[in-house]
């Protein structure tokens, strides 16, 4: 979910040869009160509305990235460009955390004059609600981002009944509020950083909201949301804009966000000014065009995000662990680099962690002449007779295997090469869109039996942990619910083990090399295969200024001006 900033030069190749130029952000030192910029109404577009408007719930890049401008937490990831961008800053707390006991014990310091978009004050007993709501309404990080909580265990398995009693102390009169862990854990503050820890009213409902938006704190509150039509923010009349790198106050007016348009059509209104930016991948076919035409309206960036293949390990004919190995074996990455848009904006990835966040960059345990105890210095190509052999060996060969994947242009034509892999090396496989929007539930809930299917993720923050410890950490797994982020199912207790010592270890040099050992241990799993490593095309219209885009909220919708 969030990107990474390494530098790009004035031109890069985008897909089948085509060089795209990456244009100058325009700069703008005034402030945003009294800018000649400060006004209009930013216009949006996406194919489809992207789930509840609950932020405690949600869980899609389309929504964060508007909540990030609705609602605020203790701390925030800043709204500043480069490295910067991924490192947690205090936001309605007045600075960042105290960490005592060794890291079992933070403490905050709310900030005075808060008040909702409602007109109602924030207190420090807004914010334990807002804790314990993270459990009550099931938030798909609630035990994985916030399960060290003193109570934590119990709310997970109550959830109704949560208290975080002995786990969130608050002082109205200091304005305090003291956080006990179970153990240390040097990243709590990025977790608390993190949108689902964003503050909201005690009087808030402990379910889902859906389509009602709760009060927030940010500079624009959403006016008016229909998930077939779209959205409307409008200003924040309460806001106080209490740090400019935290969350500024928008130069826009408004924002105007309609859904309903293909990404075809989408495209085409953001050329031509009728949109000023679009959400989503840009269709394929157009890529060519963008970057000949529209060079000044197109940014690159490159994410720390990575597209790959979970498979479920409790299932057959993947609780082999040879049979996950020949997917890895026979994966043609390079096929999907090509599908999803060319070496410009993607490039073979063999492990489960996107380039940026461990040494090592490149290595490759699953390509021909390689494997786990000797991986080769890049990926060379699929080694198909290998993956034949490991299916043979496996006795899983000619089992049925049905594959998931978004219904999307791109990923059905990922998908249809991925069926063809998968009946080469001898299963019999069927290709199973599902919208979108509900692809990601349905492969989470262990109900349906999903064997194997394509997703996308991005980090949260930057750190392994988003990937080794999120998607494979046994406290992520939950048999029968639509929020298992670990959708393979994999538990290990070698895993476990190391990952108990990094929460443990302040020490980064330490903990890097303890990342480098789950990275190892669960490359040896195989319960999924890494594809490629990708970066975002944005797509912007000639009235839109300022473009900027953050480490984790991509374009920053407060930031930009239109004219």
């Amino acid at each position: 979910m969030t990107g990474t900033w390494r530098a790009i030069g004035p031109a890069m190749v985008l897909g089948f040869g085509v060089v795209l130029a990456t244009a100058p952000a325009w700069a703008g030192d005034e402030g945003t009160r009294g800018s000649p910029h400060r006004g209009g109404t930013l216009r949006l577009t996406a194919v489809s509305s992207a789930g509840t408007l609950d932020p405690q719930i949600n869980y899609s890049s389309q929504y964060m990235q508007v909540m990030s401008v609705v609602y605020d937490g203790l701390l925030t990831y800043p709204k500043v460009e480069g490295p910067a961008g991924g490192q947690a800053v205090a936001d309605l707390a007045q600075s960042l955390p105290e960490r005592l006991d060794g890291g079992r014990t933070w403490v905050f310091t709310l900030r005075d004059g808060i008040r909702f978009s409602d007109g109602t004050p924030l207190a420090v007993d807004d914010v334990a609600a807002s804790l314990r709501r993270i459990f009550r309404v099931g938030s798909p990080t609630a035990g994985s981002y916030y399960g060290g909580i003193v109570g934590a265990d119990a709310c997970l398995r109550d959830p109704a009944h949560c208290t975080l009693a002995g786990g969130v102390v608050t002082d109205a009169a200091t304005r305090r509020i003291t956080i006990h862990l179970t153990a240390p854990d040097s990243e709590f503050p990025q977790k608390m950083a993190f949108g689902h820890a964003v503050i909201l009213p005690a009087s808030m409902p402990p379910h889902d909201m859906g389509n009602t938006a709760p009060p927030g704190t940010g500079p624009y509150r959403i006016v008016f949301s229909s998930p077939d039509r779209g959205m409307r923010l409008e200003r924040n009349p309460f806001f106080h804009e209490w740090s400019e790198t935290a969350q500024p106050d928008g130069y826009v007016d408004a924002i105007a966000y309609d859904y309903g348009l293909s990404d075809e059509d989408a495209l085409t209104a953001v050329e031509r000014g009728q949109y000023d930016w679009m959400a989503g991948l840009k269709p394929l076919d157009r890529l060519g065009e963008m970057g000949s035409r529209h060079i000044a309206q197109v940014h690159v960036y490159p994410l720390y995000g990575l597209v790959f293949l979970p498979m479920n390990v409790n299932i057959a004919p993947f609780d082999s662990i040879k049979a996950r190995q020949a997917v890895n074996y026979a994966l043609d990455r390079r096929a999907m680099m090509i599908l999803y848009g060319g070496s410009g904006i993607a490039a073979p990835l063999c492990r489960m962690v996107p380039p940026g966040l461990l040494p090592g960059d490149g290595m490759c345990a699953w390509t021909r002449g390689a494997d786990p105890d000797h991986p080769a210095s890049q990926w060379m190509g699929p080694d198909v007779e290998r993956a034949r052999q490991l299916v043979r060996e496996s006795g899983t060969q000619g089992q049925d295997v049905t594959l998931i994947v978004p219904a999307t242009a791109m990923y059905i034509s990922m998908g249809t090469y991925l069926r063809d892999m998968l009946q080469a090396i001898g299963y019999h496989a069927r290709l199973h869109p599902l919208s979108a929007a509900m692809e990601s539930a349905y492969v989470q809930n262990t109900s349906n039996h999903v064997q194997i299917s394509l997703m996308g993720w991005y980090a949260d923050y930057a750190s392994p942990s988003n990937f080794l410890d999120t998607l494979f950490g046994c406290e992520n797994f939950h048999a029968g619910s639509d929020s298992s982020i670990n959708m393979s199912g994999l538990c290990d207790s070698g895993v476990q083990t190391v990952l108990e010592r990094i929460r443990t270890t302040p020490d980064q040099a330490t903990t890097q090399q303890l990342w480098q050992e789950v990275d190892d241990r669960i490359t040896r799993l195989a319960p999924a295969a890494p594809m490629i490593s990708i970066s975002y095309v944005d797509l912007v219209s000639p009235r839109l200024g300022n473009y900027f885009s953050t480490s984790l909220y991509h374009m920053a919708f407060s930031r930009v001006w239109v004219q």
